[in-house]
């Protein structure tokens, strides 16, 4: 016959109960044979002595039963102690890690370098400067030699931070001045030849998921859609959010190939006259509204109260500055600013009539964005032509803090462990060498 085991064997009190009932039936059937009439007072004896030795053998079976459940348990602390242990010291060496993010973009060349801190990050190096790598790209297709020069001498500045900050993991990107430039893919060799850098071309698409990922932390809070703009060099990028989960999910976003460089090169202003400037810059906003056109007509329509709205770029953290009077950029008063829709509309028409020599007197403006500003102002008011908000939410963050939160998140999980010397996190090189919008399917 099988032998089946009770469902309730696991349990230690009941199996010591019988072990010692069965233990305490031998005991008396050995001492006390008689099973007839003549035996019953004996039987009685037997029975109550045989009770009281079920109950010695109980305390002896629970009192093992309960020793060897302490051994187990102690076994599976131990264990779980050791397990915690791994699990601290791993934590331990991924706070000491150093990460890095590399955005090249048309006109600027930025790096930040940051160590995790709970489920943020602290900076421990940062480096900006102007390249304007996609200068003359509009007219010749191509990125010119020192447009190139520049950029290069900007990523040795990175990459010897990089070393010096023992990086053990980075990604680099190159955005919309690479993507359009016939000699886009040349540059990229150059610059891992000469700098040890490897550079991602990275979608439109890929751009607009990053800045929103490192800026939405930033939008104010609210019910419905929220609109997320990231005004570049060479392209603006639109993006339309709900924020209703634990993370913000992208309904339909947008990519024009306008942004402060490419928008200035492709209008000619005439600085004769204030009328003549005032002129140059509706003939820049109007181009900046007609690229945005087709998103316009899918986007939601609502109260003023209901349109949220969040800007990541120079151009909303210079015009911010100048809403506060600030004699000098700073950082720790811009990020996360909620300022009057009005109020950077009415700063944006000044500047608009003002020659480039008097807009580089304007404190935070100074001569390297003089020229690039107003190109930023008209798309700008183009934005807030089809989003009608009436507050607007300001972010000194974008790609590179989207790229870090990318980076720690992934090398948190189980499997990842810390390497052994720096290595560069690459993606799908994309190119899209044609101008014009670039959009995602909406979901």
């Amino acid at each position: 016959m099988e032998e089946r085991s009770s469902p309730m064997a696991s349990d230690p009190d009941l199996a010591a109960k019988n072990a010692a009932e069965n233990d305490g039936n031998e005991t008396g059937a050995q001492k006390y044979g008689d099973t007839g009439p003549a035996g019953m007072g004996r039987e009685r004896n037997a029975v109550r002595d045989g009770r009281k030795s079920a109950q010695k053998s109980a305390k002896k079976y629970r009192k093992a039963a309960h020793s060897t459940q302490k051994n187990q348990s102690q076994k599976y602390q131990d264990k779980a102690g050791l397990a915690a242990d791994i699990a601290k010291r791993s934590n331990a060496g991924q706070q000491r890690r150093a990460y890095g993010a590399i955005d090249l973009g048309t006109n600027n060349c930025r790096l930040l370098i940051a160590k995790p801190a709970g489920d943020s990050f602290v900076v421990v190096d940062a480096f900006s400067r102007v390249v304007r790598l996609g200068e003359g790209l509009g007219t010749s297709g191509r990125l010119s030699q020192s447009a190139m020069d520049r950029a290069v001498a900007a990523l040795s500045v990175c990459s010897d931070k990089l070393k010096r900050r023992n990086v053990c993991l980075a990604r680099s990107v190159a955005t919309e001045a690479c993507r359009r430039a016939e000699n886009g893919a040349e540059f990229i060799n150059r610059v891992q030849r000469e700098t040890g850098i490897m550079l991602d071309i990275i979608s439109a698409e890929e751009e607009a998921r990053l800045a929103v990922l490192g800026c939405h932390i930033l939008l104010e809070p609210g019910q419905g859609p929220a609109l997320i703009f990231d005004i570049g060099g060479g392209s603006t990028e639109l993006v339309l959010i709900d924020t209703d989960g634990r993370a913000p999910t992208i309904r339909d976003w947008v990519s024009v190939p306008w942004g402060v460089v490419s928008l200035t090169e492709g209008v000619q202003v005439d600085n004769s006259s204030p009328q003549t400037r005032q002129a140059g810059y509706e003939a820049m906003r109007a181009k900046a509204a007609e690229s945005f056109r087709e998103f316009s007509d899918r986007l939601p329509r609502g109260e003023g109260d209901l349109y949220r709205m969040l800007g990541t770029s120079g151009t909303v953290t210079t015009l911010a500055s100048l809403h506060l009077k600030l004699p000098c950029y700073n950082r720790n008063a811009i990020d996360g600013l909620i300022v009057p829709s009005a109020s950077m509309r009415q700063i944006s028409q000044d500047l608009g009539g003002m020659s480039p020599n008097e807009r580089a007197k304007v404190p935070c403006i100074g001569s390297d964005r003089a020229e690039l500003v107003i190109a930023g102002c008209a798309i700008l008011e183009a934005i807030l032509d089809i989003w009608p908000a009436e507050r607007l939410g300001i972010a000194d963050r974008g790609i590179r803090e989207g790229i870090l939160r990318s980076l720690m998140t992934q090398s948190s999980s189980p499997a990842e462990q810390a390497p052994a010397k720096a290595k560069q996190s690459r993606g799908k090189r994309t190119r899209n060498a044609k101008n014009g919008n670039r959009r995602a399917r909406r979901t």
